[in-house]
């Protein structure tokens, strides 16, 4: 135990939980504009972080902004100004590319020193912010134009007196607003809040705090928001990171070593070469790659331990996970366990079935005898059990899973339905696991009647590395980062317009005519009065009759009855039908070796790890394939997000890489979208900017696993108030109760 150093400091807690917050003292109109930004009381107030910050101690006249425009000055500039004239928007006669007209907006300002011009195009908003006679700060970049000093499109900031100690001769917080409280308004109510607020409180010890090199945590909340020089704001910034990614690595650290310690598990014997997993994987016709070797020997080793295994296994598309959940459910099978796989879609856990079933073809051959207790065959018995089961199959699976007659049982969420009852489960594998709530990702755990059994989370996702230590913390990590040799390369285009989209039919035509099968994916089912989006059901019916009609073009979507659905998939699979039109339901789980086209329509309306996704059910054989992203979207528009949609598109066209275009993904989306797939209870990170932070983040862990390690418990007295907050940052059940995934 660490030795006791000081007692945990008072004052304001930052973190602490909505029941001991302190609310503002504010009614009417502004708690209600206060309320609508998720502002309610001071801890949420001195979180809400300015997004950027305004150095006014650096003021420039007019007359200075010619010198400097002079002297080709390239920057942003600030400047105190009145508003001298307000014009109003009109029509530029010059088009752009797209043939679209242009507006433009010009203002006048002036200081004692001389006037400035300041231009806008299309946007008519400062018009109606503006009027002739306001006082306010301009920061933008200036330039001469037709001998004219100008500034185009600044920023701008009203104030009313211009003599507030908040707004001048200082460096400035530039806050996130709306247009019933402007960032003027946050930026004094945020100065008297923190004149107050009196000491802010620091769990860190302080004698570790000085050997981090970090500021206090009042004086990192205080220079946040009105920081004496730049240099302060990045000081403050990387404590208030360092605090937020600490707490987050304490709790999933501390949750992780609870588990090792307290929760019995069941320890499996470790695979001889002659067992029933190396025998699988000896038998297959292709060998493992090295990731999935070192992924398997991770495996192996977690579930000979005491405690239960919590693994995550991510990888690229194809990389091969099937196979070491598979492998780690013949481990548990030999060490005479149970097994259950269960997935979030009826198309998902059918398609893991046939290619379990199809690997284990391939090891054992096809005969299915007795299941492995009764020593007759080395084959597992397995089967699949959704929500479509017909009653008496049904009944048989169950009967079958609670008699451990049966050795693997893949399903949906009806494997965690009362009446599924296991005779000994041994591993629990469970995939694309972020589509799954925490209760039920626990009442499959709960199934086990020997012990905690041993949990495997998949996801096709990649993940950043760092991000996934700092998401997945309580779960140790396996990476799938190698594709299975033999792979042909998926050549991605982007298809503009009608004559493009045309082109990209041909090419199906081309890919069918040699024997091969082609995707056509919608983002709709359905017609919208809200787009003109295309939509798969409609749209089918006009391939299948206006541009394929020689060929077989068959229909899959979400609303479908099971066995609706399954049917189309089946002769899709078997080569029945030659083109699938789909939804997103086949984003993930299909396998059809011989599809080697997949053209995405409206593909700017899907994510970057949809698009990533939906390419990967395509190029699974020996065969070059070739993914077609079609938008009608005009890629020198203006539009609201349209740079955004390109940006995703060139991505994907660029790289096959889904570690790549996890990055992008998370520098476009930002760390909150992602953590959003995480379980309830994680902690909000405001600041830390996972690929900005990676120094940041491998110093927390690091510190949190060496402060666990001494003191597991967090019970010595320099350690009780980040006890404290880590409990007041994580719901209580989510410490105490390991939540798989």
């Amino acid at each position: 135990m660490a030795e006791v150093v000081e007692a945990p400091s008072k004052g304001l807690e930052i973190y602490a939980p909505q029941r001991r917050r302190i609310p503002l003292r504010v009614t009417g109109k502004r708690a209600e504009a206060l309320g609508k930004l998720g502002i309610a009381s001071v801890q949420d107030l001195l979180q809400h972080y300015p997004r950027y910050h305004v150095d006014r101690t650096q003021l420039s006249t007019i007359r200075e902004l010619g010198r400097l425009a002079g002297q080709g000055h390239d920057g942003d500039v600030t400047v105190h100004a009145k508003v001298v004239k307000m014009g109003r928007p009109f029509t530029m006669r010059t088009k752009t590319k797209t043939g679209k007209s242009r507006t433009m907006l010009k203002a006048t300002i002036g200081d004692e020193t001389g006037r400035l011009e300041i231009v806008w195009f299309n946007q008519e908003w400062p018009a109606r912010a503006l009027s002739e006679g306001n006082v306010a700060f301009f920061y933008g970049r200036i330039g001469v134009y037709g001998g004219k000093l100008q500034m185009t499109a600044p920023r701008f900031e009203l104030v009313r007196t211009g003599r507030e100690p908040f707004n001048v001769g200082r460096v400035i917080p530039v806050y996130p607003a709306s247009a019933d409280i402007t960032t003027d308004g946050l930026r004094k109510l945020i100065w008297e809040t923190l004149e107050g607020a009196g000491e802010i409180m620091d769990p860190l010890p302080s004698d570790l705090r000085l050997r981090l090199g970090y500021m206090t945590r009042g004086d990192a909340v205080r220079s946040i928001h009105f920081p004496d020089d730049k240099d302060d704001v990045l000081k403050a910034r990387r404590r208030i990171v360092f605090d937020e990614i600490f707490s987050l690595q304490l709790g999933l650290v501390f949750r992780k070593k609870r588990l090792e310690r307290t929760v019995e598990g069941i320890s499996h014997p470790t695979p001889a070469p002659d067992s029933l997993p190396e025998s699988f994987i000896s038998a297959l016709p292709f060998e493992l790659t090295g990731a999935q070797r070192k992924a398997c020997a991770e495996v192996a080793s977690d579930m000979a331990k005491s405690f239960p295994m919590h693994r995550l296994v991510e990888g690229e598309v194809g990389s091969g996970k099937t196979v070491v959940a598979l492998y780690a459910c013949l481990i548990a099978i030999a060490g005479g366990s149970q097994a259950a796989l269960m997935a979030p879609t009826e198309v998902l856990a059918e398609q893991h079935f046939l290619t379990v079933k199809e690997l284990l073809d391939r090891a054992f051959g096809e005969h299915e005898g007795a299941n492995l207790f009764a020593g007759t065959s080395n084959r597992p018995v397995v089967r699949l059990l959704t929500g479509s089961t017909p009653a008496a199959q049904r009944s048989e699976i169950v009967a079958g899973v609670a008699s451990g007659d049966i050795d693997l049982v893949i399903g949906t969420h009806a494997l965690i339905q009362d009446s599924v009852d296991f005779a000994r489960l041994g591993v629990a594998v469970v995939d694309e696991q972020h589509r799954f709530g925490v209760h039920q990702r626990k009442s499959l755990r709960d199934k086990g009647s020997m012990g905690e059994p041993d949990i495997l989370v998949m996801t096709a996702t990649p993940i950043p590395r760092t991000l996934a230590v700092t998401i997945y913390g309580d779960l140790d990590v396996s990476v799938l980062d190698e594709l299975p040799a033999g792979r042909k390369p998926i050549t991605t285009t982007i298809a503009f317009g009608e004559e493009q989209r045309g082109d990209a039919y041909e090419v199906i035509r081309g890919q069918v005519a040699a024997g091969h099968q082609a995707f056509i994916v919608y983002a709709l089912r359905d017609e919208s009065n809200k787009t003109e989006l295309r939509n798969a059901k409609a749209e089918a019916v006009r391939l299948a009759a206006d541009i394929f009609q020689d060929l077989r073009v068959g229909l899959v979507h979400g609303d479908m009855k099971s066995q609706d659905k399954e049917a189309a998939m089946s002769a899709f699979r078997d080569g029945v039908t030659q083109i699938l039109v789909a939804t997103t339901v086949v984003e993930v789980g299909v396998d059809v070796p011989n599809a080697t086209v997949m053209l995405i329509e409206d593909a700017e309306r899907f994510g970057l790890a949809q698009l990533h996704q939906l390419r990967g059910r395509i190029g699974r054989g020996g065969h070059a394939s070739h993914c077609i992203l079609a938008t009608d979207l005009d890629p020198e528009g203006e539009e609201e997000g349209t740079a955004t949609a390109f940006e995703r598109l060139e991505a994907v066209a660029g790289t096959t890489d889904g570690f790549e275009l996890a990055t992008v993904d998370l520098r476009q989306r930002g760390e909150g979208q992602l953590f959003g797939a995480r379980q309830s209870g994680m902690p909000q990170l405001k600041l830390t900017r996972v690929l900005e932070h990676q120094d940041v983040i491998k110093q927390a862990r690091d510190l949190a696993v060496q402060m666990l390690d001494e003191d597991p418990e967090l019970t010595a007295y320099e350690h009780i108030a980040l006890r404290r907050e880590m409990r007041d940052r994580f719901e209580d059940v989510a410490l105490d109760v390991i939540q798989s995934g």
